[in-house]
């Protein structure tokens, strides 16, 4: 299984979105500054997680909220706790 992943740090300001296949380790990582795009917003907890059969599938979707409608989409989905 892989996983689609939504982030959002402690103070509210800022999401991260990604794929793996383990989200507790990624969020570890995330949170031991090991992610370069990211050390500067954490700690971070999780806001969503959806699953998916292929690598592809996922990396599609972790495109999509990356785009300006799928950011509407988290905001619709998690209102301004999902400040991008």
């Amino acid at each position: 299984m892989y996983y689609v992943y939504i982030l959002l740090n402690y103070d509210k300001t800022h999401t991260y979105t990604g794929c793996t296949d383990n989200v507790e380790r990624r969020l570890s990582e995330h949170n031991k500054g090991k992610v370069k795009t990211s050390k500067f917003y954490m700690p971070y907890t999780i806001l969503h997680v959806e699953s998916f059969n292929s690598l592809s599938e996922a990396r599609q979707r972790e495109r999509y909220f990356k785009t300006t409608s799928g950011r509407r989409l988290m905001k619709q989905f998690f209102g301004e706790s999902a400040k991008t």
